[in-house]
């Protein structure tokens, strides 16, 4: 058995980032002869020291996310034998100011990135960035699991229409775009409700507010259903790193997805093919509309996304993240796997 040391920086284990990109995978790791052990990185730099000289006792570290500062990066390089480092945000820029360049992050970032034997980026934006500093970069998206969404099943019509956005409350400010399109299609459609499925929420005047309070035992019924999901976007060097984990979430729900064409939302969302890519405010009041008018559009395009999401599938993706840890710490084939297919067939 293989025993690999996973390092990550989340302040929760509960973290999405972390849920999505390694604790779905443990399971599967461990059937593949890989175990993992995660740890979280301490604030102190005694017991940051600690946790690294642990690593000789592993065949390598996985260290999720996090950038490195001087020390951090001299102690692992020094007693860490192989790295691989995993990202799926821009996490070289900061995402306070419009995604303006952080000297000090861009530094860390780039230490993270330079010690590693392997970098697994979340897409093809920040793989470019990664590359500037080391070779050995390959692409792997987050996965869910498809299977834990029921579509098949029928759901109980209300009379209601629902359209949906899912996210933190950090990121609400992106909903908030939308707000006086929201308003227009409350004022055009009184069956039409917004569901927000979050731990911080926002009211509108025209249209009702259903608030869902974000939990693991609920989020996918809420998903299933709901009828029209939104992925609003600004755009700006840190939102082009976003891994559009709730596009992916949407499809799997077999929704229809209404989003801004920013970074792997353009990849994610087949124009007119499993929903709509839109640029303004008058668009998104149109194509919201037509999907609000129209059942039989909503569902053409809602199996569309479902079939395009199985490529993302957890068993496809942490087929993929077997191969390139096993290949990186030499249990495995040398050669790259092939790059990560964005384009559905």
């Amino acid at each position: 058995m293989i025993r690999l040391l996973v390092i990550t920086n989340n302040d929760s284990l509960e973290q999405p980032s972390f849920r999505q990109r390694i604790a779905i995978y443990l399971d599967l790791l461990r059937s593949k002869g890989i175990d993992c052990q995660v740890a979280r990185l301490p604030r102190g730099k005694l017991e940051r020291r600690a946790l690294f000289a642990c690593a000789p006792q592993f065949e390598g570290v996985l260290l999720h996310r996090k950038i490195l500062n001087a020390w951090d990066a001299f102690w692992l390089r020094r007693l860490a034998g192989t790295v691989i480092y995993d990202f799926d945000d821009a996490v070289m820029y900061s995402n306070r100011e419009d995604g303006r360049i952080c000297r000090i992050r861009a530094r860390r970032f780039r230490r993270a990135v330079a010690l590693s034997s392997l970098v697994l980026a979340g897409n093809e934006y920040l793989a470019q960035h990664a590359r500037q500093y080391n070779a050995h970069v390959e692409i792997l998206p987050t996965g869910l699991d498809v299977g834990a969404y029921p579509v098949a099943t029928p759901q109980e019509k209300d009379g209601l229409i629902r359209l949906v956005w899912i996210g933190s409350g950090s990121v609400l400010k992106h909903l908030r775009r939308i707000v006086p399109a929201l308003e227009e299609l409350g004022r055009r459609f009184p069956q039409v409700r917004l569901r927000i499925i979050s731990n911080e929420f926002l009211d509108l005047r025209r249209m009702p507010v259903e608030q869902r309070p974000w939990s693991r035992r609920t989020e996918v019924a809420d998903l299933v259903a709901s009828d029209i999901g939104l992925a609003p976007l600004t755009d700006d060097p840190f939102t082009r790193g976003k891994c559009a984990f709730k596009i992916l979430q949407y499809q799997a729900a077999g929704l229809p997805v209404v989003a801004s064409p920013v970074g792997v939302n353009e990849q994610y969302v087949r124009d007119g093919g499993t929903g709509f890519l839109v640029r303004d405010p008058s668009q998104w009041v149109n194509r919201i509309a037509a999907l609000i008018e129209s059942p039989d559009l909503r569902l053409a395009l809602g199996r569309a996304g479902r079939q395009d999401v199985e490529r993302f599938d957890v068993h496809v993706v942490g087929a993929r993240l077997c191969d390139l840890i096993l290949g990186c710490l030499g249990q495995g084939k040398r050669e790259h796997p092939a790059p990560w297919n964005l384009v559905s067939k």
